[in-house]
């Protein structure tokens, strides 16, 4: 079993963007050798986010932000945390901070339409994703 982490560094350029990661990760596990097992991305930030979904068309990224801001607004009455990104700890929360994908001689499982996602929602920041891969060659 051979394992290899890596740190992606993520630029954000606004508040709330959905960045698609996916083929930054790719170029990982081919540099990794590793053929089969699993990928975890991982991002310690407690207003960032990992998800997967469609990255076909670039209005499902704006869809699903615009909904979340629906959901929960940035400046929301009753809020306590004083920093004003109290909508970003919420937002982490619910969409979650990894993602696990299997691996499969070389390539990631994902659908057809399917693309790993790093969301940020108090941005813009210079953010991280931490990659970890295991498994065989």
């Amino acid at each position: 079993m051979k394992v290899s982490q890596q740190m992606l560094s993520v630029q954000t350029g606004r508040r709330c963007e959905m960045i698609d990661i996916t083929a930054r990760v790719e170029e990982l596990v081919n540099e990794s050798g590793i053929r089969d097992g699993q990928v975890t991305v991982y991002t310690p930030h407690t207003t960032a986010a990992v998800t997967i979904n469609e990255n076909a068309d670039p209005d499902v990224p704006h869809d699903l932000l615009l909904t979340l801001e629906a959901l929960i607004p940035q400046n929301r009455p009753g809020y306590r945390h004083g920093e004003g990104n109290s909508d970003a700890h919420v937002k982490s929360s619910l969409l979650g901070c990894d993602q696990r994908i299997l691996l499969q001689n070389g390539r990631l499982s994902l659908g057809t339409w399917q693309g790993l996602f790093f969301c940020e929602f108090d941005g813009p920041r210079t953010r991280k994703a931490l990659v970890q891969i295991l498994g065989n060659e």
